[in-house]
């Protein structure tokens, strides 16, 4: 079958910038790089605190430790390049870069899953199974279900990137702030059915990610129900978990609409917005449900303050 209008692409130029935006380009950089900032710090002092504290060095914590690390990684994907195009006249990116951030963005959600996954699977054994908690969750069985987070994401990610970048294009315009697999397959002259394929499987295995985690937690509210102590348990470790799964699958949804029902009937400043929101509210909003919700990590933190303040005075 011939391709036709089928050239080599090389750079591929975004768009979503409205004119308004631009005249306000400052005030939005500026806000942009404090949000960055503050993401940065929390997830940072997280990851410090539970790394330094021996208390901490338990599995529930190791995995939050791993939520943050995952968490500054996908928004490094994401922030600095768009803050250069927000100063800059030209938002275009190479074909290497745009293959590269839609890897390090959507391999970052989709291990946000797998470590939520794990950590409600934790607080299944801590809470219904406690007596053979120790037992399960040794040293070596930590080490896999970290392993499990990132390893088989990585697969998937390096599978649809291949596929993706196999593709002969017949354009360069991405109707969107940064790059997705998405946005460069519906480029394609040739045949995405692979991709298709592929990219259901995918969205199939980490929905039941999402199915295997409300199912642990019926088991845990049923659990906890029956004692004032498990109550006190769910309010403590679960709650913050949680939210932490309805605020990241909340703002994927947002995106998933936007992919799926883009439509020039809706502004494009809401449509912006459906696109980051799972890049700007689960980074902020997860380590602060859990830095102020975990006594044993918020206590953490506050007596490294005080260290700190102490040395300095």
């Amino acid at each position: 079958m011939e391709l036709k209008n089928t050239t080599p692409v090389s750079l591929f130029t975004l768009s979503g910038l409205q004119d308004e935006t631009k005249e306000s380009r400052y005030a939005i950089f500026s806000a942009l790089l404090f949000c960055y900032f503050f993401i940065v710090f929390i997830n940072m002092t997280l990851i410090v605190t539970i790394l330094q504290e021996e208390s901490l060095h338990e599995p529930m914590y190791i995995f939050l430790c791993n939520l943050c690390i995952n968490t500054l990684y996908g928004t490094a994907g994401f922030y600095p390049k768009f803050s250069y195009d927000l100063l800059s006249e030209h938002h275009v990116i190479s074909y290497t870069g745009c293959i590269l951030q839609a890897f390090i963005i959507y391999l970052s959600v989709i291990v946000d899953f797998s470590i939520l996954t794990v950590m409600a699977f934790d607080r299944y054994v801590a809470i219904c199974r406690p007596l053979e908690y120790h037992s399960i969750m040794t040293s070596k069985n930590v080490a896999k279900l970290v392993m499990w987070c990132w390893v088989p994401p990585i697969l998937s990610e390096c599978i649809v990137v291949s596929l993706t970048a196999r593709l002969a294009l017949c354009g360069s315009h991405i109707d969107k702030l940064y790059c997705e697999n998405w946005s460069i397959v519906k480029l394609s002259c040739s045949s995405i059915t692979a991709n298709n394929v592929v990219g259901y499987i995918i969205s199939l295995v980490y929905l039941c990610h999402v199915f295997f985690i409300i199912h642990s937690y019926v088991k845990l509210i049923r659990t906890c129900l029956r004692s004032s102590d498990g109550r006190q348990k769910f309010l403590h470790t679960c709650l913050p978990h949680l939210f932490s799964l309805t605020n990241v699958t909340a703002a994927l949804l947002f995106d998933m609409l936007y992919i799926r029902f883009r439509t020039t009937r809706f502004q494009q400043g809401l449509r912006n917005f459906m696109s980051l929101v799972f890049l700007i509210f689960p980074p902020i909003v997860n380590p602060l449900i859990y830095g102020i919700q975990l006594t044993k990590v918020r206590e953490a933190v506050f007596k490294r303050y005080k260290k700190h303040s102490a040395v300095q005075y």
